[in-house]
């Protein structure tokens, strides 16, 4: 994004202008303020470790040894990584100062704010998913899982530029325990190196075989999965508006479709009512074209992982290949499609609907497809 691009610290001096920054974007000033655990945080508030850890990225050799893109797209990054502390950010009843989920909640926020700021797709997938895993090398050793997180980083963004990302935050904090963290850094990229995944996606003998790596513990990366798909069901994901009808028709008119607003509509059940019925039909309905070993189209808003998995769970239990379609559009281009419509959608319901968008991933499907449709 040009914003970042004139924010960022470039040659020669590599300095870093805090009140441009400031000025520019409303989100750092709403992080003034914003209290931290002082064992960890001995700097301050959010705003100040935020600055401090833009000055260590701009002080990196290997940061400033990248291409300018590059450094642009670490610098968003590092000034989006502690984003969803202000909404995560207790204090307990001990009196501790916790940020429980803020990684997540930060990963969501900074697509949201890329979003709207008109950030192209890939770009902001990469910065939203470095944001949502960057606390990842100081504690990944100690997790079992280890090897499908660092699989599951190379494939939406770079095992590389996160530790560079973690190597900033850790050395813009001040607290006792930096030279332990910057080690776990250090071994980290090692096992990212090791493991065929620090500056590019971990390869796999077929997407099937990716598909179900991520799907049952301890698969083995490189084993050649047979194939032994029946039928196909392509997975829509996408805020109302977005265009899902209109591509189904354009590509998949052939294919019967599982729709939530179509049984809606039938069974007389309202958007704001409980859906519990409606999800039931639709999942019975397309256990029926499981069985059959028909390919089909599941069209839902479908924008939370979880919501996805339990379609992609039901598929795959019954042999079936995955497609993952997300659709988007500028959010003003949405809001004038959904005004135009005979019965408006809420603006409040859009708005609950964004605050939990997750943009598929390769770790989801065996194929992800994705379509930005600017014009209104």
């Amino acid at each position: 994004m040009r914003l970042f691009d004139e924010l960022c610290p470039a040659p020669p001096t590599w300095s870093l202008d805090w009140s441009a920054v400031r000025e520019a974007l409303p989100w750092v000033r709403k992080m003034a303020g914003v209290e931290q655990d002082p064992v960890h945080h001995a700097e301050g508030d959010v705003d100040t470790h935020t600055r401090m850890a833009c000055e260590a990225l701009a002080e990196l050799p290997g940061w400033r040894a990248r291409p300018a893109p590059e450094r642009v797209r670490l610098f968003a990054a590092v000034l989006l990584h502690d984003v969803g502390k202000a909404a995560c950010t207790r204090r307990e009843a001990d009196g501790r100062i916790t940020a429980h989920g803020h990684s997540r909640r930060g990963g969501l926020m900074a697509r949201r704010l890329l979003w709207e700021g008109g950030a192209e797709v890939g770009w902001r997938e990469h910065v939203a998913a470095l944001v949502r895993h960057h606390q990842v090398p100081f504690w990944a050793l100690e997790r079992p899982d280890l090897r499908a997180i660092a699989f599951r980083v190379s494939l939406v963004a770079r095992n590389d530029d996160l530790a560079l990302l973690a190597t900033a935050d850790i050395l813009g904090r001040r607290c006792g325990d930096t030279a332990e963290v910057l080690d776990n850094i250090a071994l980290y990229r090692e096992y990212c190196a090791e493991q065929r995944c620090l500056e590019r996606p971990r390869d796999f003998p077929s997407d099937h075989a990716r598909f179900w790596f991520f799907r049952k513990p301890d698969r083995d990366p490189d084993y050649a999965a047979h194939d032994d798909t029946r039928s196909t069901v392509t997975v829509m994901s996408g805020l109302p508006g977005a265009g899902k009808d209109t591509w189904i028709g354009s590509h998949r008119a052939d294919l019967p479709v599982v729709s939530l607003d179509a049984l809606r509509a039938e069974m007389g059940v309202r958007p704001t009512d409980p859906q519990r019925r409606v999800a039931a039909a639709a999942h019975e309905l397309a256990r029926e074209h499981l069985r059959a070993g028909r390919s089909f189209v599941w069209n839902a808003t479908n924008l939370s992982r979880d919501v996805r998995d339990r379609c992609v769970g039901l598929a795959s239990a019954y042999r079936a290949r995955i497609e993952i379609v997300s659709l988007e559009a500028p959010p003003q281009v949405l809001r004038a499609r959904l005004d135009r419509r005979p019965a408006p959608v809420p603006a409040a319901a859009v708005e609950r609907l964004v605050r939990r968008w997750e943009y598929p991933d390769a770790t989801e499907a065996h194929r992800v497809t994705g379509i930005a449709w600017p014009e209104a």
